[in-house]
């Protein structure tokens, strides 16, 4: 048990530590892509730093809430952190199943539903009602592929539920490849980037529920945001792409951090190439995901 703790410790300090830096990366990809020079890789850091320096000021309905809601943000990504393997098993893979999995994922948004709601505001309410109608259509593709993978595992169980499993028939794995794609094409939707950032689009409601905020509350919703892009860049490799975890951890450790390099990469140049959806548009392609992941999931239970 003793191991177990320190292992998922190491997961923590991990994602603190990365996903600083994979914000960075996404700033600096998205300037040159535009063009221009952009920050420096750690400039993510230093804004963090600054953030926790300032004054922490309370201006919202229910001060206890927004309190709650930021530091309910990061502790539901950490949380979850524990359950997702980094360079080797995840550290509480036995203790959890994909419903967990599932509950925390959701807690990450409700955190910032309970965050807008408290500061009042009627800015942070317009984003509120936007990062809920989200969530409706957009969640359930997550809980859809954990129980894709959990089909074909035949078990809810994480530490079976991980490695692949989604392609653990015979044959052409129809049910994986498809909620691959699906996971694929709604993960800039999941972290909240460039063109599915309506919940906060600056150029309209700046920064939607979190308009009220500032200092360290502020800071720890932005480093929520960040470690939740590493952790389910992370998560989707242990589902759907693990191969080299087995390696020995230094170099599982590199080979992880290079696949959601890539990830993040790949959702830098999109975000960078496109413009914002309206909601009524990212609402319609979440749907369209969601008939897709129903499909998977038809398919994989009747063992395709």
């Amino acid at each position: 048990m003793s191991l177990a703790i320190l292992k998922g410790l190491a997961n923590v300090i991990l994602v603190l530590a990365a996903a600083p830096f994979f914000e960075g990366l996404i700033r600096k990809v998205t300037a040159r892509i535009q063009s221009r020079q952009g920050p420096p890789l750690w400039q993510p850091y230093l804004d963090l730093l600054k953030l926790f320096g300032k004054e922490d000021i309370e201006s919202g309905e229910s001060p206890v809430l927004q309190r709650l809601g930021a530091c309910l943000s990061l502790a539901a990504v950490l949380t979850l952190a524990w359950f997702v393997p980094m360079g080797a098993a995840a550290p509480l893979s036995e203790a959890g199943d994909a419903i967990l999995v599932i509950y925390l994922l959701t807690l990450c948004g409700v955190s910032t539903l309970l965050a807008g709601l408290a500061a009042g505001s009627t800015y942070s309410l317009f984003g509120v009602s936007r990062e809920m109608m989200a969530m409706l259509t957009l969640e359930p593709l997550l809980a859809v592929a954990m129980i894709v993978a959990a089909v074909e595992a035949d078990s809810l169980r994480l530490s079976s539920v991980l490695g692949a499993s989604v392609y653990s028939i015979e044959g052409l794995p129809l049910a994986g490849i498809l909620m691959l794609i699906v996971l694929l094409f709604s993960l800039q939707a999941f972290v909240g980037r460039i063109p599915f950032d309506t919940a906060e689009a600056e150029t309209e409601i700046m920064e939607g529920p979190l308009i009220e905020y500032s200092g360290p509350k502020l800071a720890l919703f932005k480093y929520a945001q960040m470690s939740k892009l590493f952790v389910y860049c992370a998560l989707l490799v242990g589902v759907f792409f693990p191969w080299g975890a087995n390696w020995p951890y230094p170099i599982a450790l590199i080979v992880l951090l290079g696949k959601v390099a890539v990830l993040v990469l790949l959702i830098t140049v999109l975000g960078a190439t496109h413009a914002r959806y309206r909601i009524d548009q990212a609402i319609r392609y979440y749907a369209a995901l969601m008939v897709l992941s129903l499909v998977a999931l038809t398919l994989a239970l009747v063992g395709f």
